[in-house]
């Protein structure tokens, strides 16, 4: 990574990594922590990585470790403009779109860390930077 980023986002497969300690993932988080970066996620992405085989300690740590943006009534109404922006729709893409806003309006440049390239792509152009996991 030989660009600087301000703010990091990670979608649930970003954060779901980081908590199984990925050792690729725990290996970028290590560049983000030296760039002094903040990490963000969406207080719905905590509710996506919720199940019964996550390890709920290691979960509570990296929350602790993270700003959390809470999805507001003006930022699901944003989030909707991004889905009614590039044609997106459904239940599929809901999550994404919120999680695209949370990024869109953090302090740049900006990186997202996710499993979903081409949704976010669609939905955040090229103000976000995607790193794929």
């Amino acid at each position: 990574m030989s660009r600087r980023f301000e703010t990091v986002v990670l979608d649930s497969e970003g954060l779901s990594a980081w908590v199984a300690q990925d050792r690729k993932v725990l290996a970028m988080f290590r560049v983000f922590h030296e760039m002094g970066a903040d990490l963000v996620v969406g207080a719905n992405t905590i509710v996506e990585v919720s199940h019964a085989r996550i390890k709920l300690p290691r979960l509570h740590w990296a929350l602790s470790r993270v700003k959390i943006e809470p999805v507001t009534e003006q930022a699901a109404k944003a989030a909707a403009e991004l889905l009614k922006a590039t044609g997106l729709h459904g239940h599929k893409y809901a999550i994404d779109a919120t999680v695209a806003e949370v990024a869109l309006r953090q302090p740049g440049p900006v990186a997202m860390v996710t499993s979903d390239v081409d949704d976010m792509k669609a939905l955040c152009g090229d103000r976000v930077r995607l790193i794929a996991v």
